[in-house]
């Protein structure tokens, strides 16, 4: 896997990758990740860059090291600075569900006049349609919308990290969100067709709004949830 090649050091990029992956239960808790030897092949470094990658998942508490054991796998969701809130996909991968996404488009592309995201960032902004299967079968589907401010993310990467995580290596960070559910009894053919449903199917939509520290809008997304196949859950710790 290629790296890019911005100011972030690699080994934080390959923590980022490994990490994005422990969260979406690519690595289950208690298995180990890929060996030092496996991951230099994958992403070209040395051993000195993937023992620095791998320190880094020590010290932020996903994995732990044994000699001659190998790397396990002791946490799987992440600490979230804004709430205790956990993202949905981490409280499926606790169930034991598999998590994979899939990169459909992502380019600058123009708004439809009259539509929110038009209306949020005029004529233009950056577009990226993904696809999240759980247990192999398609259940959401999102459109991100992104400001001039995320202009600079490397697209190509979008397969391996979150787009939050690309965010912030881009040195924009997200302070505030805000989601808004409803439901959408006519969703865009191009989502039933990704979500292999028939028309007429209810499903639950999610339209996000993030904010930068300085309160600009940096996204917008519409996501559809397939609910029939999982119900959307929120976990609350208190």
């Amino acid at each position: 896997m290629k790296l890019s090649r911005i100011e972030k050091p690699l080994y934080a990029q390959i923590a980022n990758i490994v990490k994005d992956r422990i969260l979406h239960g690519v690595y289950p808790v208690g298995t180990n990740i890929p060996t030092e030897p496996q991951l230099e092949d994958e992403f070209q470094v040395s051993k000195v860059t993937v023992r620095g990658a791998i320190k880094l998942l020590a010290q932020d508490g996903y994995v732990e090291t044994g000699s001659g054991k190998g790397t396990k796998v002791i946490r799987s969701t992440s600490a979230s600075k804004l709430s205790k809130l956990k993202r949905f996909t981490e409280v499926l991968v606790e169930e034991g569900h598999r998590i994979h996404k899939q990169l459909f488009h992502a380019e600058h592309a123009g708004n439809e006049e009259g539509s929110m995201a038009h209306r949020l960032f005029g004529e233009r902004c950056l577009r990226i349609e993904r696809l999240y299967h759980l247990n192999d079968e398609p259940y959401i589907h999102y459109t991100h919308y992104l400001s001039s401010k995320a202009a600079n993310i490397e697209l190509s990467d979008l397969n391996a990290q979150s787009l939050y995580g690309l965010l912030e290596e881009q040195g924009v960070s997200l302070d505030k969100y805000r989601d808004e559910f409803s439901v959408s009894a006519s969703p865009p053919a191009s989502v039933l067709a990704a979500l292999r449903i028939e028309e007429g199917t209810p499903l639950l939509k999610r339209s996000r709004f993030a904010y930068d520290e300085s309160g600009d809008l940096i996204e917008y997304s519409e996501g559809f949830y397939h609910t029939e196949r999982h119900h959307y859950v929120v976990n609350y710790d208190v």
